[in-house]
């Protein structure tokens, strides 16, 4: 994990306006909202990877409420077009969302139901997908 936080700094883009990291505090208040805990693979990535910006993928975040990317709104959105409840939208892919559950499983969830596409933890999923987006 720590590996691939190293290989994704290396990686971000460069922006006029660079993303934050959130405290602890700012996971607290987003766990609250949405009324579910986060997984551990999903709290060390907003901690300590949330403010890279890399390929054409962007993961929700958490320092930033008006931000596109904010889980809390990422999630509302998701749960109300018919993502499962107990799911929480890592990224958004126009109305398709890739999402963790509470095992650390990312899936994906395109056109109202899940594929077959499935990874084991948020890290594998980096490494596969965001990281080669």
């Amino acid at each position: 994990m720590h590996e691939l936080i190293e290989q994704l700094q290396e990686m971000s883009e460069r922006v006029p306006v660079p993303l934050e990291l959130p405290s602890f505090d700012q996971l607290l208040d987003v766990e609250e909202a949405i009324l579910i805990p986060l997984p551990a693979d999903l709290k060390e990535y907003l901690l300590h990877a949330s403010d890279v910006i890399v390929g054409s993928l962007e993961p929700v975040t958490v320092a930033d409420p008006h931000s596109h990317t904010y889980l809390s709104e990422v999630a509302a959105y998701a749960w109300s077009i018919g993502l499962p409840r107990e799911m929480i939208p890592i990224c958004q892919n126009g109305d398709n969302f890739y999402c963790i559950d509470q095992e650390g499983q990312v899936h994906y969830w395109a056109f109202g139901d899940f594929t077959e596409d499935q990874w084991d933890s948020f890290w594998e999923w980096t490494e596969d997908v965001w990281m080669n987006s």
